[in-house]
């Protein structure tokens, strides 16, 4: 099967590394277009030998980009078109339908109660929405949480596959010498109490929260990866509190890691020299940062993380739920801040919520979409938390 793959940018974040695992699982000739930004994960998805083409798209309202779009999809007689965030599936799926393709799949990567790609939700972007959404022929939602969201919004629920973000299990399994070597470079002392927490660094994650429980808490530290327009703000925020000196902000981190990713830099390490991992957002597609501090035996604390919602609370013993105020983290960072002094970076076992989870089954999953949208054999149901 012969599959394109459209997505709005290939810069550092959850959706765009997600394209580039599935990518590795997936049992189909595939290729990507680009929408705009061919940064670090465009690099990794050519590395691993998948062509991208970027379409040097200029903004929103490039219409110019359709019918480039659309000769590139007519030009590679694909099979299946899928397409990946909000501004590449409503080109996509016109580019798709004016090329005669038939066969169309878009994901939805990000969409919120109140939000989608952490923009406010409005009606104007949910009537575009829709009116793209009955060009193509499936939407794979994330998680069941996504898949009741699309349905409030109008998706009819026959056409909703739920096929949940993955990850590769195996390579975050703790390792103590990831754990030295990532300390060393970011100069965090061996023995001291590292408060983690993963994502773009934006309002809606409300790591300002994060900073200020750590800021109140005796010798721990907090190490915060990733990007975003809020990275200032937080900084001066821990300068504030008093803990700009116990505060680490090391910016981004490719994951799957490129060729030249430096020893104690890549996702795995950063996680090994954490000690609880922290998730403040009140809302999530799915919380695939979550999955893989589970998946690195860390004890995790999250105000909403779909992909163990839809999973009994069995799955996940590591994991526990927290209403996102300052004094309710700081107190539950505190106790465990008590636990960590009575032991040596100890980890939990890998629960099966993260087994659940391995990109492996997610891609098989997917494949099954496929089939079934060129008119092979139907995919096995995926629609509610008790059927998972």
């Amino acid at each position: 099967m012969k599959v394109l793959h459209i997505i709005t940018g290939l810069g550092i974040g959850g959706a765009e590394q997600q394209l580039r695992l599935l990518l590795r699982e997936l049992p189909t000739d595939s290729e990507v277009v680009t929408l705009t930004n061919p940064g670090a994960v465009a690099a990794g998805i050519v590395a691993d030998g998948v062509r991208v083409t970027d379409l040097a798209m200029t903004g929103n309202r490039d219409i110019g980009a359709l019918p480039r779009l659309t000769r590139l999809v007519r030009q590679g007689r694909y099979d299946l078109v899928h397409t990946h965030l909000y501004r590449a599936c409503l080109y996509g799926r016109f580019a798709a339908r004016l090329a005669g393709v038939r066969s169309v799949v878009a994901t939805e990567h990000s969409l919120g109660d109140a939000q989608i790609e952490g923009r406010p939700l409005s009606q104007g972007a949910r009537a575009l929405y829709l009116a793209g959404e009955r060009l193509g022929s499936a939407t794979v939602a994330v998680s069941a949480t996504v898949a009741r969201r699309l349905e409030r919004w109008g998706v009819r629920g026959d056409r909703i596959h739920v096929v949940p973000n993955g990850i590769e299990v195996g390579r975050f399994g703790y390792d103590p010498r990831a754990r030295r070597a990532a300390r060393a470079r970011l100069g965090l002392p061996q023995d001291a109490f590292v408060v983690g927490g993963v994502g773009r660094l934006a309002a809606t994650k409300r790591f300002g929260t994060l900073v200020q429980a750590v800021a109140g808490l005796p010798d721990a530290h907090l190490l915060l990866v990733g990007e975003g327009p809020e990275r200032a703000g937080l900084l001066r925020l821990a300068a504030q509190r008093g803990a700009e000196h116990r505060t680490l902000l090391p910016g981004a981190c490719e994951d799957p890691p490129g060729s030249g990713t430096a020893p104690g830099s890549d996702l795995p390490s950063l996680l090994a020299a954490m000690d609880v991992f922290v998730s403040t957002s009140p809302e999530e597609a799915f919380g695939l940062a979550v999955v893989e501090a589970l998946a690195a035996g860390l004890p995790v604390l999250h105000a909403a993380c779909p992909a163990l919602q839809d999973l009994p609370a069995q799955a996940a013993p590591g994991a526990r739920g927290i209403s996102g105020s300052i004094a309710e983290l700081t107190a539950e960072l505190a106790a465990e801040q008590k636990r960590f002094r009575g032991r040596d970076a100890h980890r939990l076992p890998v629960p099966a919520a993260a087994h659940h989870y391995d990109i492996s089954r997610s891609a098989h999953q997917l494949m099954a979409v496929y089939e079934h949208t060129v008119g092979g054999p139907h995919p096995t149901p995926d629609r509610t938390p008790s059927e998972k």
